[in-house]
């Protein structure tokens, strides 16, 4: 594995071929996650909050397909 900072504040990771790609594929997600959040400030209990409006939501509309 090889990492490196560029000039324009971006980092490189190569890899090698024989990694398993779903374990890379959720590291990049985890990254990207970072990536979107690092200026937020939100708090974590207000994350929360709307998780569980969303996941009720969600659970209201789609009942039927599992019952």
């Amino acid at each position: 594995m090889l990492i490196e900072r560029t000039n324009n504040k971006q980092i490189t990771i190569t890899v090698s071929s024989t990694v398993d790609s779903f374990g890379l594929q959720r590291l990049i997600d985890y990254v990207k996650y970072l990536e979107a959040t690092a200026k937020s400030k939100a708090k974590q209990s207000d994350i929360d909050k709307l998780a569980d409006e969303l996941n009720a939501s969600w659970w209201t509309k789609n009942k039927k397909r599992f019952i």
